[in-house]
């Protein structure tokens, strides 16, 4: 798995021919890492499953970095193609625009990235696939805008008996802990940084809360358009990972991690903004629109197109969305409250029954997927649901 350590460009086999990276942006990149005190660069790709993969760089190293010269054989990688000790290596080309100062160590600045194979984008790169699909929509006049809802389990294990132990110090005794105050402010340890440095990162954060399960914590920031959101998710898990270790804990992204608790969502927020009027394509029409007529849902058509187009499909998209075996233990017809469900075990919309699949909100114009779940993709999920949408 070789680098490029002369002062020659990049391979022609990794990036196009030409390839140009912008003077302006790397000037002010260096400046910026310089300024901050930043000793190390990560030049980032996430592989099938979502996970961040990277070499570390020297922060002196920024501009050969931004060129491409870090290759990887990704066919050493479950999911990825190139299988075999004979296929040529991809580049990572990082993102200048894209670059995150880690609050919690800033010796870290961190790029999400493209991987590029024989002069090409390269077709197994889940990032370049959704900015494919962007591009059909803005094609199409539309911006894919798309918001989440990250759940994850923090916990700490018993050194003496190895199981869990929640944050709090303080026992819940009744059925459900969800919004319990007193759960939320005894698991401040983890939650006072993790919520600090996702306010630093400016992506909106409105609330947090204690969720239905034992330790479990819910993390709400503003929607974004589908690529920023989903880099937005890759480095959260990370984040979270990373704080949870600081404070001595464990954050845990599968989906049903424990069989007597709650699930672990992601749910998607999904809309289209018109960019010929700039406004939600998803806010009903003033009149003429049948389906409100019939259906009683207020939402435009293109709203209701979209929603038929991931009903159409939902049984393929279960399989991006939701993609582990751990994620089918979270799709049961019985919740944790005995006689209701909480998990979306229907193929089916509704205004606000959180059982269906598809739910088309009170408060908002969008149309929430509540299938995905934290061990998600988000690229390929975003990706496919535009497509099928």
């Amino acid at each position: 798995m070789s680098t490029v350590t002369t002062e020659e460009a990049t391979p022609v086999f990794a990036v196009p021919e030409g390839f140009h990276v912008d003077e302006g942006k790397l000037a002010a990149a260096a400046s910026r890492l310089e300024s901050e005190g930043v000793r190390y660069l990560l030049s980032t790709y996430v592989d099938v499953h979502g996970a961040p993969k990277a070499k570390v760089n020297p922060a002196a190293a920024l501009k050969k970095m931004a060129y491409g010269s870090e290759l990887f054989t990704v066919g050493a990688m479950e999911g990825m193609g190139l299988v075999g000790p004979q296929e040529d290596e991809c580049a990572a080309v990082p993102d200048l625009d894209s670059m995150i100062v880690c609050p919690w160590d800033r010796r870290y600045a961190y790029f999400f990235g493209d991987l590029y194979y024989h002069g090409a984008p390269y077709a197994n790169d889940s990032r370049q696939i959704l900015k494919r699909q962007m591009a059909r929509a803005e094609e199409a006049g539309f911006t894919f805008n798309l918001g989440v809802e990250p759940e994850f389990y923090v916990f700490r294990t018993d050194p003496e008996t190895g199981q869990r132990r929640g944050l709090s110090t303080h026992r819940y005794r009744g059925v459900c802990p969800a919004y319990d105050v007193h759960q939320a402010l005894g698991a401040m340890d983890f939650l006072e940084p993790f919520t600090t440095y996702l306010s630093e990162l400016n992506w909106g954060l409105y609330s947090f809360d204690q969720e239905g399960g034992h330790s479990q914590f819910e993390f709400d920031c503003a929607y974004s358009d589908a690529l920023t959101m989903s880099d937005r998710l890759v480095f959260l898990r990370l984040m979270a990972k990373q704080v949870a270790e600081s404070v001595g804990c464990v954050a845990s992204f599968l989906p049903k991690p424990f069989a007597d608790d709650f699930r672990s969502g992601c749910h998607f927020n999904m809309s289209l903004k018109s960019n010929a009027s700039g406004e939600n394509a998803f806010a009903p029409e003033p009149e003429g629109n049948v389906f409100i007529e019939k259906y009683g849902i207020p939402m435009s058509k293109t709203a209701y197109h979209f929603a038929a187009g991931i009903l159409k499909h939902a049984a393929a998209l279960t399989a991006v969305t939701s993609p582990t075996y751990n994620s089918y233990q979270g799709f049961i017809a019985q919740g944790e409250m005995l006689d209701v469900s909480w998990a979306p075990v229907l193929i089916a919309y509704g205004r606000n029954n959180r059982s269906a699949m598809l739910r088309m909100p009170l408060n908002r114009y969008c149309l929430e997927n509540r299938a995905p779940d934290m061990s998600v993709n988000p690229y390929l999920a975003a990706a496919f649901h535009l497509a099928a949408g």
